[in-house]
């Protein structure tokens, strides 16, 4: 399934929100006098747990390195307690602390209820299915390596949990990788046995002759079949299915080999824009200080407990998804998972209710898209819903976030309730999200949102929005578990003094490096262990970090002037016209191109009004709609204060989205530059044609 038609479809379900006729003319009636009635019932503000306009500390020494508030005595954070220092302790004190209370939930069905397995019952299958495969010659301990290839499951975290019982180290196979890029993962980390979805057994006995370390499969769904069998006496992979497995560990049962801070839990492979997947290899160590830091940092407000469900959706193969959940585990919190359908995730949610939600901006987007379309549909609907933004908004400004006012029973509850309606914090990270859509998101759903930035190298997570702070256009402060600072990049004319430049990262969530690979650990960690992300930053006068730009992706104009088209298209894509953008320079040549995919639903709504008719592809081919939105884009480019030189010159209306199934994302949904310059080059030989040379 495409990420564009995903997100898409998820969203649709909002478009109708607003849409009973009867209900509209009752909120129109009563909204006279709202102002008074909000102000004088309004909750006092939420109490950010440190001073928004100093949210950092500037460390001495001359490298401009700033630390949390939360450092005593500028100590980093490793863990928050005692009891739980690696991950394997952090789901024993879950256990403790929900009481044995329900630990993963699935649905069946579209129709059907949530089934729950407790904590102990998650333990004992674990731990009978690492028995198990130490009973089929798998090894315990450092040396061996598990892979895993499957969507969220509750078997994927048995799976892990088993792994983190015995010391073996898990290996996720991520799902859109292909098959080259799966045998070189198990080559390069020489695994013996995966562990695999139904879906996934035929392509990896492919792997046969590609992949000689491949011993073994474990059949997560299902029984074997007669073709499977028939698969693993022609390929020598033999194969068992997980019931099997646990069985046999149940029956021969052997002691824990339990994993130190120090011991390594998983090889995360990235899928990067270039060349081969590189293998962050991340400690217990290494999580349990980025769960920490995140919980820290949250608790003053979000004290998780086993109340609280998180539904899981997004790929358990990034570390983005792993630390949520390792977290809610310490906490004692429930899982539930979605039906590996995103199209069904608005029902699941519906269904399982969850308090957290953690997802990316591409969704977010299409949600607030969709729901400001609806309520564009007649003039009365607009007013309406302009009107509960705007008084909403005043109280959001005042660090009140609420879900109890007259506007959300009249206008955002049902919002509310098609994302299950007891959603009490949104985390959003692994690419920029805009203001707007932050606000929407406080005002509509009425809870708090936090944003952070990091990277598989730093575990997941080293800077995050605090608890009361309303405010958008950063990243938060550094977490408690990191510093960062920043450092020069003189050809970009980024400077720290200025308080500009590449952001590095140090502290005990910074990754071990690359599996065998020492040259690109040495190009990624400097001698004095910082991490160097190749991303640029800003510090705020309020003490938070702002992502301006990218190191890596810079050309050369013909004039001798740098572009660095990422910090282009991060603005850009802020115009409400823009869904995505790719910005593009030849080096022979003096003027930068883009292609631009528009937003659908409001390049559709904006054809409407100007009585332009046509298909969205049949849209994107008009020369005046091009033109419009190349005037736009300008514009919002000189107001950034981009040079001219940067701008683009002209530009190619792109109907569909960039994918991961179109071969133009990764699977962490950024842009492949090398594979999209190949696919778009004729686009810009064309454009380049038709300008003055």
């Amino acid at each position: 399934m495409s990420e564009s038609s995903s997100s898409s479809n998820t969203s649709a379900a909002l478009v109708g929100f607003l849409s009973d006729p009867a209900t509209i003319a009752g909120l129109a009636a009563i909204a006279v006098g709202t102002a008074w009635y909000l102000s004088s019932r309004a909750p006092a503000p939420v109490k950010p747990p440190v001073a928004v306009d100093n949210q950092s500390l500037e460390l001495t020494g001359g490298e401009h390195a700033r630390i949390s508030h939360f450092c005593k005595k500028n100590e980093l954070i490793s863990y928050r307690f005692e009891d739980a220092r690696t991950l394997y302790e952090c789901f024993q004190r879950g256990k403790r602390e929900s009481n044995d209370s329900d630990c993963l939930g699935w649905r069946t069905g579209p129709k059907a209820p949530y089934q729950w397995m407790r904590y102990s019952e998650v333990e004992a299958r674990a731990v009978a299915f690492g028995a198990g495969l130490s009973k089929l010659g798998v090894e315990p301990g450092q040396e061996t390596y598990v892979g895993i290839y499957s969507l969220n499951t509750p078997s994927w975290v048995i799976v892990e949990q088993s792994a983190n019982c015995f010391s073996r180290i898990l290996v996720p196979l991520y799902d859109t990788l292909g098959p080259d890029a799966v045998s070189y993962i198990i080559n390069k980390a020489t695994i013996s046995v995966v562990a695999c979805h139904s879906s996934k057994v035929s392509l990896l006995f492919d792997q046969a002759e590609k992949a000689p370390s491949l011993k073994m499969l474990i059949k997560l769904d299902g029984a074997v079949t007669e073709e499977e069998t028939q698969r693993s006496n022609e390929t020598g992979i033999t194969i068992h299915t997980m019931e099997e497995v646990e069985r046999l560990g149940r029956e021969n049962p052997v002691d824990l080999f339990l994993p130190t801070p120090e011991n390594v839990a998983t090889i995360c492979f990235t899928s990067g824009t270039t060349g081969d997947p590189k293998g962050g290899i991340l400690t217990h160590g290494n999580l349990v200080s980025n769960i920490a830091g995140a919980y820290i940092q949250l608790e003053s407000l979000f004290s998780m407990n086993k109340e609280d469900t998180h539904i899981s959706y997004l790929p358990l193969a990034h570390m983005f998804e792993r630390v949520v959940q390792a977290m809610v585990f310490m906490c004692g919190a429930k899982v539930g998972f979605f039906q590996g359908d995103v199209k069904l995730l608005i029902e699941d949610m519906q269904a399982l209710k969850p308090t957290l939600f953690a997802s990316v901006p591409r969704l977010l987007n299409r949600v607030y898209d969709k729901v400001v379309a609806g309520a564009s549909a007649s003039p009365i609907k607009k007013w309406l819903f302009e009107k509960a933004l705007a008084s909403k908004n005043a109280e959001l400004k005042r660090g009140i976030v609420r879900q109890d006012s007259i506007w959300d029973y009249l206008v955002f509850k049902k919002v509310q309730t098609l994302l299950g309606g007891r959603v009490r914090f949104i985390l959003t990270g692994s690419a920029p999200i805009s203001g707007k859509v932050l606000d929407f998101l406080r005002i509509a759903v009425g809870c708090q949102v936090f944003e952070g930035y990091g990277q598989t190298e730093c575990t997941a997570g080293c800077s995050l929005t605090l608890p009361g702070d309303v405010s958008t256009g950063h990243v938060g402060p550094p977490m408690p578990c990191n510093r960062i600072k920043l450092v020069d990049i003189k050809d970009m004319n980024y400077f720290a003094s200025n308080g500009e430049g590449e952001v590095c990262i140090f502290g005990p969530n910074v990754f071990q490096g690359y599996l065998k690979d020492p040259d690109k650990t040495a190009e990624a960690i400097d001698k004095d262990g910082w991490l160097h992300t190749g991303d640029v930053g800003r510090w705020l006068q309020n003490g938070c970090l702002k992502i301006i730009d990218r190191k890596k992706h810079i050309f050369k104009l013909s004039q001798g002037e740098y572009v660095a088209p990422e910090k282009v298209e991060i603005i850009y894509s802020r115009s409400t016209l823009v869904a995505q953008a790719y910005h593009y320079g030849d080096s022979l040549k003096s003027a930068c191109v883009a292609i631009i995919v528009p937003d659908e639903v409001v390049l559709m709504k904006w054809a409407s009004d100007k009585s332009i008719e046509g298909s969205f592809e049949e849209l994107c081919k008009k020369e005046d709609v091009k033109k419009m939105i190349l005037d736009n884009i300008t514009a919002l480019g000189k107001e950034s204060g981009l040079k001219s030189f940067e701008q683009a010159k002209a530009i190619v209306l792109f109907s569909e989205l960039f994918s991961v199934d179109n071969g133009l994302l990764t699977p962490t949904f950024k842009l492949k530059r090398p594979a999209a310059k190949t696919f778009f080059m004729e686009s810009f030989v064309k454009m380049y044609s038709q300008l003055p040379s």
